[in-house]
């Protein structure tokens, strides 16, 4: 296995009549997949896509998403994944940024893409998906009309882009991510060396995902391996609860804030999770107290990992057997961190100054590997900040213990300098976190007139909980210094998040860093 698209070939050959994908009511096995694929590659082609073109989709999850990332890298073009939650600028900017000259649309998006068209300079052919729509090539017809065989091709190198991932933005625009057929098969080989994955042909894992997001090492991941990927158009919890309990998942990945809506869904308690082999956290670091009761209620399964567009998915590991939630004070503490290397990278924490730190001092987190990415798209400087000497500086920071486990302190443009001393919000956020009317907590620094900075803290509170942030304050203190405790508190409805749920601290810094309130 070499390139991206082998997985479905490959999987049509020795498990033609296993299941390998469902999604609300449609179940394709191996050979109809890979078909279907082929004849969307091959009828790409017939369009007049070339090797290298860059094709960008714009779709909710589905079953075609799926095909489209497959029958591209068969066909040797290049995924660019568009991130539904954009605005209309930040998507014109990555469309043109990215030289897509097609554009795969989803049927909720064809309004927005209608009025974007005028403005889009590369574009030569729109696609549409779900439903016929004016002035694009329907899905379906280009499907029915490709040749089933396997698309001719001159060899690939391993080397050769296969998808375009834009990721960031929340410091500036996007930056687009160049992953390889090499990175990606790298990082997925990696995860199955660090999950101990045996053949699982029959088995299924649910995807909630967005595909648009490099949790789509998932779907990849377990195809690899022979088995099928139930779909989820959304990450909506209730959903998600009855799709483990209809199509009987035995691996599930979520981010920390999906988690916590489904421990707030009525009778969670009473559903029966036993058939999950593993529940897997990912996007975001979760809240000691949110990994608790997790634990409590899906079982003491629970793994975790630590991964970036970068790095086309994890570089770290935790499994359920090497940390508690209570009891035995190490196992406890191995639970904070996101676990060791994975086989296929090396990970080190490094000074400022390039030297690598200590057991227990901060630094920021480096990896070499060769599920590494390429580089930034058309962005030199960028790179070259990044990737040094073949390592990658991830901008995060964090730090190694004795044995090895990394533990994630924050993102390095979050740190909150206050007085000349660092703050790092997760940190606080974790205290925040145990007080029992707190739903979720966000820390941020705001412009301060005597000491720079000062902590703040957002909160959303359980429903029909009260409490104010007087006596949230006071709860800090009792458990970090003083100067780590926030000075004000906001209270709001809900907090910002991507898609994959991850808090947005940068729109809350532009909506109260002016001043301390």
């Amino acid at each position: 296995m070499i390139y991206l698209g082998d997985i479905p070939r490959i999987n049509a050959t020795r498990l033609p009549a296993s299941e390998a994908v469902a999604f609300e009511g449609v179940r394709l096995d191996w050979t109809q997949l890979n078909t279907r694929i082929n004849r969307l590659a091959n009828g790409l082609g017939d369009l007049g896509f070339a090797r290298g073109d860059h094709v960008a989709v714009l779709c909710e999850n589905c079953l075609e998403y799926l095909e489209i990332y497959y029958a591209l890298a068969k066909a040797g073009l290049v995924t660019v994944p568009l991130n539904s939650r954009l605005s209309p600028r930040e998507l014109s900017h990555i469309i043109d940024h990215s030289e897509a000259a097609g554009l795969v649309v989803g049927e909720r998006f064809q309004e927005l893409v209608a009025s974007l068209r005028p403005g889009l300079r590369n574009m030569r052919d729109y696609i549409s998906v779900e439903a016929a729509a004016e002035g694009m090539v329907f899905y379906d017809d280009i499907i029915a009309a490709g040749d089933p065989g396997e698309p001719d091709w001159e060899p690939l190198d391993e080397n050769d882009m296969v998808i375009l991932m834009y990721t960031g933005g929340t410091t500036g625009l996007p930056k687009g991510v160049m992953l390889s057929h090499r990175n990606m098969l790298t990082a997925l080989i990696g995860v199955a060396l660090s999950q101990r994955a045996m053949m699982l042909p029959g088995l299924r894992t649910l995807f909630a995902l967005p595909f648009f997001h490099i949790a789509n090492w998932q779907p990849f991941f377990w195809q690899m391996m022979g088995g099928s990927v139930v779909i989820s158009r959304s990450a909506d919890a209730a959903a998600i609860v009855r799709l483990i309990v209809e199509e009987m998942p035995v691996f599930v990945n979520l981010v920390p804030t999906v988690y916590q809506s489904m421990l707030e869904l009525p009778g969670i308690e009473d559903v029966n999770f036993n058939h999950v082999a593993a529940f897997s956290v990912s996007g975001a670091p979760m809240a000691p107290e949110v990994m608790k009761r997790c634990m409590q209620v899906f079982g003491l399964k629970v793994r975790k990992g630590y991964g970036l567009t970068e790095t086309a998915s994890a570089v770290t590991s935790l499994s359920s057997d090497e940390f508690a939630a209570e009891g035995d004070e190490k196992m406890v503490r191995r639970g904070l961190s996101v676990g060791k290397e994975t086989i296929n990278v090396r990970v080190k924490v490094r000074g400022e100054d390039g030297s690598e730190c200590g057991a227990g001092e901060v630094g920021e987190i480096t990896v070499y590997g060769k599920n590494v990415m390429l580089g930034y798209w058309k962005d030199p400087e960028q790179t070259a900040r990044a990737l040094r000497n073949g390592w990658l500086w991830t901008g995060d920071i964090g730090y190694k213990d004795e044995e090895g486990y990394v533990f994630l302190v924050d993102r390095k443009q979050d740190m909150i300098i206050t007085g000349g001393e660092n703050v790092y919000p997760t940190e606080v956020e974790d205290v925040l976190y145990r007080h029992e009317a707190v739903s979720e907590a966000a820390v941020i620094g705001v412009s301060d007139p005597r000491w720079g900075e000062a902590v703040k803290a957002v909160v959303v509170l359980k429903p029909g909980t009260q409490v104010d942030g007087e006596e949230l304050i006071a709860f800090c203190r009792n458990q970090i210094a003083g100067y780590k405790c926030p000075k004000s508190v906001a209270f709001v409805s809900e907090l910002p998040k991507s898609t994959v749920g991850k808090i947005l601290r940068k729109a809350l810094r532009d909506r109260y860093g002016a001043a301390v309130e």
